[in-house]
């Protein structure tokens, strides 16, 4: 649907895109939108006269910032894992939980147990949440199937998350996630048997907007994710990929040479491995999500990706087992109070780099020509988005130009 031409006035605007102050703050600001995008941007007393007949939509002085934006969720599943959670705190590791027959694999078994109707009624509810927050984009990954019909079924599931609600969904394939009970063992079969012709399926479906992978100890090595990494490339399909969370395998290196969208996790990632994001233009997606519920003390090299200048993204990991997180606003108090982030590093986080580690050029800033996707907030500076903790002052959500 096309926005009806408007203009949004009595701002103070954090555009992330004009301005030499924090945040690109322009006080008293302006935003003209038509047709759905950002047509204008500046001082309300610079308002050109072109604009000067569009309906007018005062917001009292709020905040704005270009809306929020979710890179990495696994919000389509079934059931849940709180009896895990009270096994990992009576001592369980995360490992230990895995090799027992817990951890994706349990996740996997509740999903292929679920009609699709539960899996987009649940995932509606989760959806519900990050609206709620601001949130117009979310990225939504497969990886708990783990056989073709339940990989298509979720990945079909996320495409009607964007049919019901107004947000803007991006599917991500995660064939290569874990290891079905069904393969024990056999991880090569179950890459070239499974996966790489799930890959294909979706692909041919339309279903895939990119391809990614967990490698890691307790699921895939370097050299079988290259594997499915070639046929995205041959599919023209870019690739991110789950990399150095619970050790170091180069993941995010391998990612880098294929030209990655995001290495994410990465908590043991060493400088060689930011030094090949910063050559690929990989974006790092922090994820204070898994490391919080995990208890994990190891974190992520944020002076090595400043120093390369890697961009920081930043999300929920929304999943059922290592990261419950349904909370993109806490999810920025995470990475500022467990990584140091500064409240700046935290709000790029969830827009213009978010929208760069989804390869989204048309979203994160508020800049012309920008899709007009914006958020207005009852704070009076930026930094309270990340300073408070399970509170909400979201005012005011525009999707596409829509209030």
């Amino acid at each position: 649907m096309t926005a009806m031409p408007r203009l949004l006035t009595d701002l103070h605007a954090a555009t992330l895109a004009r301005g030499d102050a924090p945040y690109g703050m322009i006080r008293d600001a302006a935003i003209a939108l038509r047709d759905g995008r950002i047509a204008w941007v500046g001082p309300q007393a610079e308002v050109p006269e072109d604009f000067a007949d569009l309906q007018r939509h005062p917001l009292g002085g709020r905040v704005v910032t270009p809306a929020l934006i979710d890179c990495h969720t696994h919000i389509v599943h079934g059931g849940d894992r709180a009896v895990e959670f009270e096994m990992r705190l009576n001592g369980a590791s995360y490992e230990e939980v895995a090799r027992a027959g817990g951890g994706i694999v349990s996740t996997v078994k509740a999903t292929r147990a679920a009609s699709d109707s539960a899996l987009l009624e649940q995932a509606l509810r989760r959806v519900d949440a990050l609206i709620a927050e601001g949130v117009t984009t979310i990225e939504v990954k497969s990886g708990y199937g783990l056989d073709t019909e339940t990989e298509l079924r979720m990945l079909r599931t996320a495409r009607a998350i964007a049919d019901q609600r107004p947000v803007r969904v991006t599917t991500t394939f995660l064939g290569a996630h874990a290891t079905p009970s069904e393969y024990a063992g056999r991880d090569d079969a179950y890459i070239d048997e499974v996966c790489i012709p799930a890959l294909r399926a979706a692909h041919s479906e339309g279903l895939v907007d990119a391809v990614d992978g967990f490698c890691e100890g307790i699921a895939f090595q370097p050299d079988q994710i290259a594997r499915v990494f070639d046929v995205a490339r041959e599919l023209g399909l870019p690739v991110k990929l789950h990399a150095e969370q619970l050790s170091n395998l180069g993941g995010a290196k391998l990612a880098a040479s294929y030209g990655a969208l995001s290495a994410d996790h990465i908590e043991y990632l060493d400088e060689d491995g930011v030094r090949a994001m910063a050559e690929a233009g990989t974006v790092g997606v922090i994820l204070p999500g898994a490391f919080y519920t995990l208890r994990e003390t190891q974190q992520p090299p944020l002076d090595l990706l400043r120093k390369h200048g890697v961009p920081m993204a930043l999300a929920t990991d929304l999943n059922p087992g290592t990261s419950p997180l349904n909370s993109i606003l806490l999810t920025m108090n995470l990475g500022c109070t467990l990584f140091r982030m500064t409240p700046e590093e935290a709000l790029c986080g969830v827009t213009q780099h978010a929208a760069r580690a989804l390869g989204l050029a048309d979203l994160g800033t508020i800049a012309v020509g920008q899709v007009a996707d914006l958020a207005a907030w009852d704070i009076a500076e930026p930094a309270e988005l990340s300073y408070r903790i399970g509170f909400n002052p979201l005012a005011v959500r525009i999707k596409g130009g829509v209030l």
